[in-house]
C-alpha cells in the first residue's frame, strides 16, 4: 500500500533480461530499513526488492524483477540505463496518508497529448484507454507514475491535471512533454463504486 507521495527519484543503473527482467536502481533512500522482499513503488508499479547494496555516500542500489505481464501493461519495458524513476516505500501503520490510497497495481498507460503553462503550474492533458475513462472523474484522484494527482476535467478519453512547481521539482514530471507516457492507476474507490453500479 502506498500514498502517491514520491519520496525519491532514483535512476536505473542496469537492466538484465533472463526470463524475467531485473532492474537495478540507485536511490538516496536509506536501505538499512528496507528488507529483501519489501515492496517499493517504482514509477507507480509495486515491485519486490530482491537484492540491495549498502549505501556508498548518498546513494545505495536495490534490485527488483518485473515479469512479462508487468512489462506489457506498464512503461517498464521502455526503461534503459539512466531512466529516472519515481520511488515510494510502502506505507507503514501510523504513517501520514498525504495523497490517496494507491495499491501499485497499474491499470494502463496514459499519454500526454498537451501541456500548457498556467501561472507557475503546468496543466497536462492525458489520453487513456477508453475502457478506463469511466473510472476517472473531475476532482477525483489518479496516480500517474506513482504520483497522486487531482483530476481537473474529463473530456471523452482525456483528462487534465495540474503539476505544481513542487511536484515538478520532486518527481520525474519536471520535464513533462507531449508524447510522454505514464503508468496510470485509477482510484481504488472509483473501481469499487463502478463495480457496485454494475451489480446494482
Amino acid at each position: 500500500m502506498f500514498t502517491g507521495i514520491v519520496t525519491d527519484v532514483g535512476r536505473v543503473r542496469a537492466v538484465e533480461s533472463n526470463g524475467d527482467t531485473r532492474f537495478t536502481i540507485g536511490t538516496a533512500h536509506d536501505l538499512s530499513d528496507i528488507d529483501i522482499g519489501a515492496s517499493i513503488a517504482c514509477a507507480g508499479a509495486c515491485l519486490t526488492v530482491v537484492d540491495k547494496s549498502p549505501s556508498v555516500g548518498p546513494v545505495g542500489v536495490f534490485s527488483v524483477t518485473a515479469s512479462a505481464e508487468t512489462l506489457s501493461r506498464t512503461t517498464l519495458g521502455d526503461w534503459t540505463e539512466g531512466t529516472r524513476v519515481n520511488l515510494e516505500k510502502s506505507l507503514r501503520v501510523g504513517d501520514e496518508l498525504g495523497g490517496h490510497i494507491v495499491t501499485g497495481h497499474v491499470d494502463g498507460v496514459a499519454e500526454i497529448v498537451s501541456t500548457v503553462r498556467e501561472g507557475d503550474s503546468v496543466r497536462c492533458v492525458f489520453r487513456i484507454d477508453g475502457a478506463l475513462k469511466r473510472f476517472v472523474a473531475p476532482k477525483g484522484s489518479v496516480a500517474l507514475d506513482g504520483v497522486s494527482l487531482t483530476v481537473n476535467e474529463v473530456e471523452g478519453d482525456t483528462f487534465g491535471v495540474n503539476l505544481i512547481p513542487h511536484t515538478r521539482a520532486t518527481t520525474t514530471f519536471g520535464g513533462a512533454a507531449r508524447g510522454d507516457r505514464a503508468n496510470l492507476e485509477i482510484d481504488v474507490l472509483a473501481r469499487y463504486v463502478a463495480r457496485l453500479a454494475e451489480d446494482g
